[in-house]
């Protein structure tokens, strides 16, 4: 598992534009965006808060979790298998699925590391709030995070190839970018559009996020949501996944 692990890490810096895009466009987007000075005052329609305290990182953080969950991790996937990688695996002693945890390991890391730069750059530059309750947002994050890698491995199963596998995940990364506020704040969103993205997992994510970084606990019901996605998209992902 070391050595995989050593090998994925060689192959995934390799593809350096791949990483400039997931780390440098959430962080080109906060630093844009944020500097629009209407958006550094307090906003009443998000309770007195600016909408770069807490609104626009997390977002933001987001955003990156996506591109990583429906861009990066079902194209590496998809072009395994259109190669024979995951074939070839198959026939050693090597199991296929630690491939796939180094996967999601090394995501995973992608993820911490973007997060951390968007933390501290939104707090330097901008005077973005740090997180307020490191716990629960530690927590949040890394439930979050699985939730979505669990969605991108249910995308990467059905990809046939490295190509399709991302417009298979924009497809589903944009309506959920929206459904969490990416466009239009939670706070002001209609009741219809507001139910549909109280149960979606980008939503939840996106409120609990905001929620511990703003200092309060995360609400349950967004944590019952995350869990219930992660079981249920983990289980879909193992169900349809295909080594070859």
């Amino acid at each position: 598992m070391k050595k995989i692990l050593a090998v994925e890490a060689k192959l995934h810096l390799r593809e350096w534009p791949s990483l400039a895009f997931t780390i440098g466009l959430p962080l080109i987007l906060l630093l844009v965006i944020g500097s629009i000075p209407d958006l550094s005052k307090a906003d009443p329609q998000l309770g007195g808060e600016r909408f770069v305290d807490t609104q626009l990182p997390s977002q933001m953080v987001l955003l990156a979790l996506m591109t990583l969950s429906f861009s990066v991790l079902p194209a590496v996937l998809a072009t395994y298998r259109q190669q024979g990688v995951l074939r070839r695996m198959s026939t050693t002693p090597v199991h296929p699925s630690r491939l796939l945890a180094a996967q999601l390991v090394i995501n995973l890391a992608v993820g911490v590391v973007s997060a951390l730069i968007l933390v501290v750059m939104g707090h330097l530059v901008l005077g973005s709030r740090l997180p307020g309750q490191i716990f629960g947002f530690v927590l949040v994050f890394l439930l979050g995070t699985a939730a979505l890698l669990a969605l991108g491995l249910v995308v990467a199963s059905v990809a046939p190839n490295g190509k399709v596998a991302p417009a298979i995940g924009s497809i589903i990364m944009f309506p959920l970018l929206f459904v969490a506020g990416m466009w239009i704040p939670r706070d002001i969103m209609p009741a219809a559009l507001k139910t549909i993205s109280d149960y979606s997992v980008a939503g939840p994510f996106a409120q609990a996020l905001r929620d511990t970084w703003a200092g309060h606990a995360p609400q349950v019901s967004s944590i019952v949501v995350m869990v219930v996605g992660l079981l249920v998209f983990g289980g879909l992902a193992v169900k349809l996944f295909r080594w070859e």
